[in-house]
This record gives C-alpha cells, structure tokens and sequence, in this order.
C-alpha cells in the first residue's frame, strides 16, 4: 500500500506538470487543446535528440541516474517545444481565433495531435528508448516502502516549479495580465492589456512545462511516442478535476489522478488502469463540472 502511494505522489506530480500548462491553455485561450499532450511527448525526444546530436555522455550526478547534459538538453527541448508551440499558434490557432467556434479549435487540435505524434514516429521510431542506461538503487525508506533518487529530484523539481509559478501570476505584470484576460478577456482589452503578447506567453510557459514533464516521465518510466496518448485522459482529468485555470487545482488534480491510478491496480487488473483517469473525469462533469478549485488563473479570484 505505502509503495503504492508512493508511486501514485510521482505519477500524479508530473501529470501536474502537464495539467498546470493544460489548464493555462484552456484558462486563457479558452478552448480544449488536444495537441498540448503531444507537447510532452515532443519535449521528452527533444532532450534525447540533443543529447544524441551532442554527444554528451558526461557521468550521472550521484545519486541520480543522469547528469548536467541531461539538465542542458531539458533546457533545449523546453525552447523548441515552445517554438514548436508558437509555431502551431501561428499556422493553426491564429487564423481560427475569432472567426471559428470553439469546436473548430478542438477539433483543429486533434488534427495537430496526430501530425505531431506522426512527426515522431517517423524521426525516432517506435521503439522504447531511454535517457541512460544507469541503474539505481532503491532507498528504503520505511517498511515497504522504496523510493528512487530519480523519483525525490521529480517530486522536489515539481514543488519549486509550483511555487514559482504561483510567485509569478501573483507578483508579475506579466502574472496579472495573464490572470486578468482569463478571468475576464473583454475587460482586460478595454484596460489597455496587449492580449497578443498573453496568448504569446501563455504558449511559451504551457509548453515548456509540457517539456519538462516529458523529459521527467521518460526518466523515471521510458521514452515512447505513445507517451502523450496515454498522458491525454490525466491530463484532462486532472485540468478539469481542480478547476480549468487554477495552477494549484491542477497540481492537487494531478495527484489524485496518479493516486487513483496506482492504487486501482491493487483492486483491479494493471491493464484497466488506464479507464481509471477517464471514470474520474466523468464522475467530475456529472457532480461537480466547475472543479473542486474552480477559480482564476492563479488560483486567486
């Protein structure tokens, strides 16, 4: 059971990760962005694409199983997703914003889903493949109860993104204006607010999020271009569990979602797990459609 939870607090805080830039996007911009969990699964090849271009093979920094290249090549992927972000905007988003419904977007979505998914495959392959190849040893922690280094660093890194992320909506301009065009879009134009360079930065911060959460669920699972197929259902369980646009509702959201999910297999065949996220997200539409949290971006009305 604790080894269970245990698991659960790891799956459920990288699916945050993801959720956190899901329920900006759906926050903001206003519309179901089904492409957004292909943005982690592009962020988790971009990072192995550096590191195999590059070379870098320095040593893991003990007691993790990777080191400073990997950390570098995180920080590559969370550019080009967001290029890649911004570039979907552009070609795609952009043109539909305004004069399509809401529906069009979604379903303009998909279509960016399967071609990113496609882009994939065809460059990496449908193989599993992995970061390194090192092999940890599980710190006991309690009777029962293991935990790998790599999986403290994933649950550390999530809190201090979390909290920065709150720092930044709060305290910033930038936060502010991203708050005020969620909360009300009509209102923020008439205040002078530039709602282009919010959509901008809205992109640029779900996506590298998405990035990072790839390139950590590749490190602590493996690398597939399924990955953001499977990460889809959570994701939107988890946005929609704590209230679409409010960052501590998805991160409380996305932990639920890894809890359910890993303690599902204690009562039910490890092949059903993935109904678990969906039977969560129609239990949430059905009771409570607004979220547990539902708020502002932010959290904070």
């Amino acid at each position: 059971m604790l080894q269970a939870i245990a698991d659960g607090i790891l799956s459920g805080s990288i699916i945050a990760l993801g959720a956190i830039g899901l329920t900006l996007t759906m926050g903001i911009l206003r519309f179901a962005n089904f492409a957004h969990a292909e943005l982690v699964t592009w962020g988790a090849y971009m990072a192995l694409g550096v590191l195999a271009l590059t070379g870098a093979f320095m040593g893991p920094l003990e007691p993790f199983s990777f080191g400073v290249p990997l950390i570098m090549a995180t920080l590559v992927a969370m550019v080009l997703t967001a290029a890649l972000a911004l570039a979907i905007d552009w070609l795609v988003y952009r043109p539909l914003r305004g004069r399509a419904n809401h529906l069009t977007l979604v379903f303009g979505s998909f279509g960016v889903s399967l071609l990113v998914r496609m882009i994939i495959l065809l460059i990496f392959g449908g193989g599993a493949q992995y970061y390194s190849n090192t092999l940890q040893i599980a710190i006991p922690v309690a009777p029962g109860l293991r935990i790998l280094p790599d999986q403290v660093f994933t649950l550390g890194l999530t809190a201090v993104i979390v909290v920065a992320l709150h720092l930044f909506l709060q305290k910033t301009r930038l936060g502010l204006a991203m708050r005020a065009l969620a909360e009300n879009p009509e209102l923020a134009r008439v205040n002078g607010i530039d709602t282009k360079v919010v959509v901008r930065w809205t992109w640029i911060i779900g996506a590298s999020l998405a990035a990072i959460s790839g390139v950590l669920y590749g490190l602590t699972v493996q690398l597939r271009p399924e990955i953001g197929f499977h990460l889809l259902l959570p994701l939107f369980a988890a946005a929609i569990l704590g209230g679409v646009g409010n960052v501590f509702g998805a991160v409380i959201g996305g932990l639920i979602v890894g809890l359910a999910e890993s303690l599902s297999v204690l009562v039910i065949p490890a092949g059903y797990k993935l109904a678990v996220p969906f039977m969560i997200l129609l239990l949430v539409l059905y009771i409570r459609p607004t979220g547990i949290f539902a708020g502002t971006v932010g959290g904070a009305k």
